[in-house]
């Protein structure tokens, strides 16, 4: 009866989650927002100001970079993106023809090849998804408007949480048993705390080590390439493998060997990450088995999205730090009980 129930119980909290999904969406960034800040926030009180002046000075640089950022990077990546959809279709027929020059060669030798057909299958579904990204430009522009208005939602529920969150937080735990709120409470922070802080600093380390590497190699759309790939580190196991996946393809169909040239060089700045400065930076710190890894991931992109994505893994180790934290606190008290049978 257990899986059932439990099978239930996710649905009901999926189609919850549908309906709020809004509302929902914004909190979580903006706590996450605040979670982030709070460390500067703390950094900026030790330097003797008050919690409301260093929360404020905070703020108002996190929106200026924001703003900065909006201002140059934006366009940039903009105009890039556009770029590059219309750049497709030509690398389509330059793929399509180098495929076919491949193909004669392999009839030639008799090799049971069919890179034509196969070429011709793909082309046809990224021209089918560029035609659905041509039609929702309208749609692109509403969202723009409407992602405005959520970016300054979010900053301003992020400033009241990094004012008043504390106390909320301390007050949702206590609704709990402190048997649970406790370790719930430390799994929480330091899952998240793990997570966010090395996972972002590896992203941007990623990100900014291929934009040089990038315009070495000529790459065309260097910002726009590094920023998918820095974007897709965020997602633990597999994001690395779909950034770098992604971005080989498309330049594999104007270039094969710049694609592969840089499939190599994004591959050897992923070695130095996840054997060098992640396991330093990151550690194991979920200590979950790949399968459950991967388990989250799927959970959290069919409950969320992106953002589901992001949240899985620090959830998915919340929970388990919690019930063995309670585990462990359960078997201490029973072979205390016993020593106490015993004497």
């Amino acid at each position: 009866m257990t899986g059932p129930i439990v099978a239930l119980n996710v649905w009901l909290l999926t189609q919850l989650f549908r309906f709020f999904e809004g509302l929902i969406t914004v909190l979580v960034m903006a706590a996450i927002l605040a979670f982030l800040l709070n460390y500067p926030v703390r950094l900026f009180q030790r330097a003797t100001l008050s919690r409301v002046q260093a929360v404020t000075l905070v703020l108002v640089v996190t929106v200026a970079l924001f703003v900065i950022a909006g201002v140059t990077l934006v366009p940039i990546i903009v105009d890039q993106t556009a770029q590059l959809l219309a750049k497709i279709p030509d690398w389509l027929q330059t793929s399509a023809r180098n495929l076919q020059t491949l193909d004669l060669w392999a009839k030639q030798h008799n090799l049971p090849l069919d890179l034509q057909g196969f070429s011709g299958r793909i082309n046809n579904q990224i021209e089918r998804q560029l035609e659905v990204v041509a039609k929702e430009a309208v749609g692109v522009a509403v969202g723009t408007v409407n992602g405005l208005i959520t970016t300054i939602l979010v900053f301003v529920l992020a400033f009241y949480m990094l004012l008043y969150g504390h106390q909320l937080w301390n007050g949702l735990i206590n609704l709990l048993p402190p048997r649970y709120g406790i370790p719930f409470r430390e799994s929480l922070w330091l899952n998240f705390h793990n997570f966010f802080i090395s996972q972002i600093l590896l992203a941007v380390f990623m990100g900014l080590a291929l934009i040089p590497v990038f315009l070495v190699l000529q790459v065309p759309f260097a910002l726009l390439f590094a920023l998918l790939i820095g974007i897709a580190e965020l997602i633990p196991l597999v994001g690395a493998a779909l950034g770098i996946g992604v971005v080989t393809i498309l330049l594999m169909l104007q270039n094969f060997w710049m694609g592969f040239w840089v499939v190599i060089a994004a591959t050897i700045l992923q070695q130095i990450r996840d054997n060098v400065l992640g396991p330093k930076m990151l550690g194991d710190f979920t200590g979950l088995n790949p399968i459950w890894i991967f388990i989250a991931l799927l959970m959290g992109l069919q409950m969320a999205g992106f953002l589901g994505v992001i949240i899985a893994v620090p959830i998915a180790g919340t929970i388990k730090g919690t019930l063995e934290a309670v585990r462990s606190e359960r078997l201490a008290l029973e072979l205390k009980k016993a020593e106490e049978e015993i004497i």
